[in-house]
């Protein structure tokens, strides 16, 4: 261990690395020890569906299969009656998916036992090679979650990288940047091209996964090229019948209502229709700031013994009046102590307008219990109007400029793809293999203009006269891009599923072509190809204790070498660039609690400038040590949360004197708890309260302008009740109790955000 961390920081990470190999080995020893009549999984089955999502149905009730015949067992099982039609073997319940077709939840229900890898469908967390967490709705709900965001606030390998108040959800996963382009990369049911671009709001979530590290053998590359992770959504169903109103509070002056309603139709129940959404609006605790936001959800869905179809659509609007921006920091120049949260440099005049609509459809059909087809097809529409600047901080004292600029931003995406998966025994091996064909492809069209140059101060915003946007018509194309992919993965396992070995391999094609901004004629176009493997194991000793490792790539699109003065190729189109990820962990399933420890590498190449050429010269390396837990204490104390330590090097650069500093944005430590306690002495009643600490960061890869480290109090409590024969919850939170001033995070070009004031929440719910 101490090799693996290098042990650059013998300060920190020596420490984190002494104490984590500890950590392992008493988990480990634990779990020996450990009965295995407490696991949540019963030993040797298989509780999860080898397929994308299956019919919904009733708990399966099968009898326990032999080693001989285990592998015919769960493809017969599979195939399951329709909704509603009852099923009359016994023996043992096993763990299915629910009617809405999603893994069960662990004990506590705040995460649930499994979650989706990409091709490879649903699969158990402990018969999983990667490290991924899948949140519950009920958890999203509990913690008044409004978007993507808000609901990875625990995830200790998570960091939102935009500020609250802002017009977009970007993040940092193990170090890597995820969603910071105008093409969106949240993946949908598996998919990307379909969730709306730059925010997710969980009025249509049922789930939202993060699986941990590069993927692009399992989910395609990723449209911006990330490779820190993938979240993906899983979109609300139709299951049990459902009428539920929510009306909410936040703070200063924001007010808005929710609904969620679920019905199943036919003689077997096999119709489904879920209808959500949410109309927001008011005064945000950041000055001068008002947001209103308007969604609309509705999943149709078709359940029969062969054939299943689901078909989503989502609209959303998102508005703000005085959007909160990142900022710049001059060179040479300390970033100067965060001012209040509250405070504002955007002028009240600035703004922006988003709007997004989504369409999927699915279909699954089963030519035998072994065999099944499936194919997918949608695609989404985003438009952006906004009129704002990105101020630069230009000394200590926290002046700063910017110049207000309008964007107007059209892009169109579609998705679709095919393919079939398959299980079948050769001897005494099981196989599940499954084979994708899929295309993705993106349209951006965008006009800019530029308004005039705007002093202020971090510390007292002051207001500058009223400009008005220069909206002329027309938007030129900018961009377009097409993703293509064949990919095939086998899952290999023996000893009833005590080993499995799961290996696959993706080719992947990337066509760009680029066009000159405001003009739209074109200015360089890109073709390029490369493959990527996959080579994942599990090992389980025991039923609750799994030893798993991976290998696998990511992929992102080569850099265009900037046309401007000084640049020798401008123009130029580097190859893409392959990210590489070495992890090895172990999970342990207590029964009611389990834990994951991990520790991982992850490499990748980037462009830079260096005498006068441009060209992919410059690489990081992030190694770190990962630790997540949750479940129940007791029946009335729940846990979530965990610890991140990452060691990031600038491995290569043109800057000989960065070699071997921390790229920018990569803290050495994250750290989330997040506890509720069920009263026993009031029933219906439950406090919470979650502790977010990230480390030190940097804006410059000289290292020479840190943001220094920050801690958040979160408290907040609910209360269940019946009024009038009605399920009602009462919701209250307080995030940042202690109203801590401090810049939150960098993104991966050095722009910094400042964290969010004191904001309370209140809500209440009731299931009709």
């Amino acid at each position: 261990m101490k090799d693996f961390l290098g042990m650059r920081r013998a300060d920190g990470v020596g420490t984190a690395a002494r104490f984590g190999a500890t950590l392992l080995g008493g988990v480990a020893l634990l779990a020996w020890f450990e009965s295995p009549a407490e696991s949540q999984t019963p030993q040797g089955v298989n509780s999860l569906p080898p397929v994308t999502v299956d019919a919904p149905t009733q708990q399966s009730v099968r009898r326990v299969p032999t080693k001989r015949n285990a592998a015919r067992v769960r493809s017969a099982s599979r195939r399951t009656t329709a909704p509603g039609t009852p099923q009359t073997e016994t023996v043992v319940v096993q763990s299915q998916p629910s009617k809405t077709g999603v893994v069960p939840a662990f004990a506590g229900g705040q995460v649930a036992q499994g979650a989706r890898l990409g091709l490879l469908g649903n699969t158990d967390t402990m018969k999983s090679p990667f490290n991924v967490t899948s949140y519950t709705d009920k958890f999203i709900q509990d913690q008044q979650a409004a978007t993507a965001a808000d609901a990875l606030i625990l995830d200790p390998s998570v960091r939102s990288s935009h500020p609250t108040g802002g017009v977009l959800d970007s993040f940092n996963i193990r170090g890597f940047p995820i969603n910071e382009g105008n093409n969106g990369e949240f993946a949908f049911e598996g998919l990307y091209g379909i969730a709306p671009t730059y925010r997710i709001f969980t009025d249509y979530v049922e789930r939202i996964e993060v699986l941990k590290g590069p993927s692009a053998a399992l989910s395609g590359i990723a449209p911006n090229g990330g490779v820190g992770g993938v979240i993906n959504v899983v979109p609300k169903r139709a299951g049990e019948d459902l009428t539920r109103f929510t009306a909410d509070y936040g703070s200063a002056a924001r007010f808005g209502g929710h609904w969620d309603v679920a019905r199943r139709y036919g003689d077997s129940k096999e119709w489904g229709v879920r209808a959500s959404g949410s109309l927001r609006g008011g005064d945000t605790p950041i000055d001068r700031q008002s947001e209103t936001t308007g969604v609309g959800s509705l999943a149709l869905d078709y359940q029969s013994e062969r054939f299943r179809s689901w078909l989503y659509l989502i609209a959303q609007t998102d508005r703000f009046d005085a959007p909160s921006r990142p900022f710049l920091m001059a060179p040479g120049l300390q970033v100067p102590k965060a001012p209040d949260g509250r405070l504002n440099v955007t002028q009240p005049w600035e703004w922006s307008r988003i709007n997004d609509q989504s369409a999927l459809l699915r279909t699954e059909y089963d030519l035998s219990d072994q065999v099944t087809l499936f194919a997918d097809i949608g695609g989404s529409q985003t438009n952006v109007e906004r009129f704002f600047g990105l101020p630069t901080i230009i000394n200590t004292r926290g002046d700063t400029t910017s110049t207000p600029q309008f964007f107007g931003l059209s892009i169109d995406r579609y998705t679709y793809d095919g393919g079939v998966r398959t299980r079948f025994d050769t001897g005494f091996v099981h196989h599940a293999v499954a084979f994708q064909a899929s295309v993705y492809h993106d349209e951006l069209y965008r006009r800019l203009t530029n308004g005039s140059p705007v002093a202020s101060n971090i510390y007292s915003p002051s207001v500058a006269p009223t400009q008005f946007a220069n909206e002329i018509p027309g938007r030129p194309r900018l961009s377009d891009s097409q993703l293509t992919g064949l990919s095939i993965a086998d899952t290999l396992s023996v000893l009833d599923e005590r080993v499995l070995l799961t290996l696959g391999v993706r080719r992947q094609g990337v066509e760009a072509n680029n066009y000159v901004s405001n003009v739209g004629t074109p200015l360089n176009s890109y073709d390029k190809s490369a493959t990527t493997p996959v080579v994942g194991l599990v090992v389980r000793p025991r039923d609750n204790v799994s030893l798993y490792a991976n290998y696998i790539e990511g992929l992102s699109k080569g850099d265009i070498a900037p046309v401007q003065t000084g640049v020798s190729n401008g123009g130029e189109i580097l190859p893409p660039y392959i990210a590489k990820q070495y992890e090895a962990g172990i999970k342990v399933d207590f029964g009611r609690v389990a834990t994951t420890f991990s520790a991982f590498e992850i490499s990748k190449a980037s462009g830079e400038l260096s005498a006068g050429r441009f060209a992919a010269t410059a690489a990081q390396q992030v190694r770190g040590l990962e630790f997540n837990v949750y479940g129940e204490l007791r029946p009335d104390v729940r846990v979530l949360g965990g610890v991140s330590v990452l060691d990031g090097t600038l491995t290569k650069t043109a800057v000989a004197a960065n070699v071997g500093n921390t790229p920018i944005g990569v803290p050495n430590v994250q750290a989330n708890i997040g506890a509720e306690w069920d009263l026993p002495w009031m029933r219906g009643l439950t406090l919470n309260g979650a502790v977010i600490y990230t480390g030190k960061q940097f804006v410059d890869t000289a290292n020479k302008q840190p943001i220094p480290d920050w801690t958040r109090l979160d408290l907040g409590a609910r209360y269940t009740t019946v009024i009038n024969g009605k399920k009602t919850v009462f919701r209250a939170n307080v995030q940042n109790v202690t109203g801590t001033e401090y810049w939150s995070s960098v993104a991966s070009f050095g722009t910094f955000f400042l964290g969010a004031p004191r904001t309370y929440l209140l809500s209440m719910s009731v299931d009709m």
